[in-house]
């Protein structure tokens, strides 16, 4: 249960309670196969956080692909979870479902020794594999990966809904392309309490 635009936000727990989530930022995915509610650590890596949420709310500039042209709108509206890695994670935020698609964004890295993939429900920026190459993808683990400790900035973690993450990372696959691959219909920003708080 939610209630956008007020301070009173509840997450479901693995028995089924729900628990009314602390102060901070928090993006909600509405995904074809349900919720996934993600608290946003803004404070930790800023930089990734401030994208994120930009690109989500329409108020940053990136690169359409069929117009060719910066716009400022929702990216992440009507897309797909174009790619998984079974037992490891899901990723989303190419319009093109490609991988490939360049959106005209780039982000310096903030890896921090304390934020580690030491837990399921990391949301992390993908990259190329090079230097600050993030940009306007992400990714959710399903696993524990200590092996992309300082290799993927960590921007927030699954607070609510990670069994929906499991579950469109179990969808049929060839290779990491799902054959029906889970819609990101859109992602909400909420505020619980006050910014710093």
């Amino acid at each position: 249960m939610k209630v956008l635009g007020g301070l009173l936000i509840f997450c479901t727990l693995a028995s089924g309670q729900t628990k009314p989530l602390k102060q901070g930022l928090y993006a909600i995915f509405n995904t074809s196969m349900g919720e996934i509610t993600a608290e946003l650590y803004e404070k930790y890596t800023p930089i990734a956080v401030r994208n994120f949420v930009g690109l989500a709310q329409g108020t940053k500039a990136w690169r359409d692909a069929r117009a060719g042209a910066m716009v400022k709108r929702p990216m992440y509206e009507g897309i797909t979870f174009h790619r998984v890695i079974r037992g490891i994670m899901i990723q989303s935020g190419d319009p093109t479902g490609t991988s490939a698609h360049e959106c005209g964004v780039h982000i310096d890295d903030e890896f921090l020794p304390g934020l580690m993939f030491d837990r399921i429900g990391r949301l992390a920026v993908a990259n190329t594999g090079e230097p600050n190459s993030g940009a306007c993808q992400f990714f959710i683990t399903t696993e524990i990966m200590r092996e992309w400790d300082a290799k993927y900035t960590i921007f927030g973690q699954v607070v609510s809904g990670m069994d929906v993450a499991v579950a469109i990372n179990k969808l049929p696959a060839h290779g990491e392309k799902p054959d029906k691959p889970a819609i990101l219909r859109s992602v909400t920003i909420e505020r619980i309490g006050k910014p710093g708080k």
